[in-house]
């Protein structure tokens, strides 16, 4: 593997770098936070302006043509500030499913609209009783005079509150967790038929619970062969905050050792202490194993063997989860009582974390998956 960066994408990494120091620092965000939307249009209108919007779709959808490496070192800065703005929901979920099943017209409708900043998308799929289960769909797809038409519900869909249009994952023929039968659907956020309630996750991330009545729906890709198309968007799911977690990592190892050298306790710095030393160290290495699992994730979104792409993803997320919730737990235990109020950025960046280890399946649920595989 190369793991060099090319020129182009070390610009990128700069730009991103500079924009983020810029403009979101850890008291900027707390007045995105107050934007009814949860996040802040202004930083959106700099992604698009940037480019970062359009980043990995094709030039003539008016976008860079750029991969998943590319994304995930736009994600890794987004990580070190905590961003809150639905780049994950549109870009990377949503985007990628219009990529890989969305028709040209579809794709020639919606991307460039995406990239310009103008669209909002989200990827309406897990269910409440589903757990981490991806082929588990209860909500169904039936054709109507006028085409297809969605009943059922999803839960904590990403953003979902704010999106424009959904893709959502619908069963036209099977049982509740069979593979075959499942479809995608572009659904119109506004459609009649569709309620939305939004929320706050533990993180100050957005999500939603969507209900769907007789909703208008219009499909992506070929109705009852989505799985696989399903399987490719939550991995490059999984690969995009994988990056975003090191992002996370680095501003909360910078954090705590600063603080390990200004903080004094009996006369002297908590960080004269041998034992703080090794903890910093502990998280170093654990901050690198990190990084290396989120590369992997990286470069694996466009392995062509399903087989080994499904391993290759497991692997990370079971590594990067690991590793991110060790490093915030020793954040926030060098840090002490300061760690866990909201007016210091450490809880935040710990809380961050366990929601992206529990994002797309668990560390104990792709531990599993990897077991079956020796078995």
């Amino acid at each position: 593997m190369d793991f060099d960066l090319s020129d182009d994408q070390r610009l990128l990494a700069d730009s991103v770098t500079r924009l983020m120091a810029d403009r979101y620092g850890f008291e900027a965000r707390k007045g995105y936070l107050k934007d009814p939307a949860g996040w802040s249009p202004a930083m959106w209108a700099h992604y698009a302006e940037l480019g970062l919007l359009g980043l990995p779709f094709a030039e003539e959808h008016g976008g860079y043509g750029g991969g998943p490496v590319d994304v995930m070192l736009v994600m890794q800065e987004f990580g070190r500030a905590l961003a809150l703005e639905p780049y994950l929901a549109t870009v990377v979920l949503g985007g990628t499913a219009l990529q890989l099943a969305g028709s040209a017209a579809q794709q020639a409708s919606v991307l460039p609209a995406v990239a310009e900043g103008r669209v909002k998308l989200a990827f309406a799929h897990g269910e409440r009783e589903a757990r981490y289960d991806l082929p588990f769909v209860r909500t169904t797809a039936k054709r109507s005079a006028g085409g297809w038409v969605l009943d059922g519900a999803k839960s904590v869909v990403f953003h979902g509150d704010s999106a424009d249009r959904l893709v959502v994952s619908a069963r036209v023929a099977g049982d509740d967790a069979d593979p075959e039968g499942i479809g995608l659907f572009l659904v119109d956020a506004d459609a009649a038929g569709l309620a939305r309630r939004g929320y706050t996750l533990r993180d100050e991330t957005r999500a939603a619970e969507i209900a769907l009545h007789d909703v208008a729906a219009e499909p992506l890709g070929e109705p009852g062969a989505a799985f696989p198309v399903i399987t490719r968007v939550v991995e490059a799911g999984i690969a995009a905050m994988g990056a975003e977690a090191v992002g996370a990592m680095e501003a909360m190892h910078a954090m705590t050792l600063e603080y390990s050298r200004t903080r004094e306790q009996f006369g002297k710095p908590i960080g004269a202490n041998q034992v703080v030393q090794h903890r910093l160290a502990e998280m170093l290495m654990s901050m690198e194993q990190g990084r290396s699992m989120a590369m992997l994730a990286a470069m694996s979104v466009t392995e062509p063997d399903a087989a080994e792409r499904a391993r290759s993803i497991a692997m990370a997320k079971v590594g990067y989860g690991q590793a991110a919730r060790f490093v915030s737990q020793q954040t926030i235990q060098l840090h002490g009582g300061i760690g866990m109020t909201e007016e210091y950025a450490a809880g935040h960046f710990f809380r961050r974390c366990l929601v992206i280890e529990h994002s797309f399946g668990d560390t104990a649920y792709h531990l599993a998956r990897l077991a079956d595989e020796v078995e």
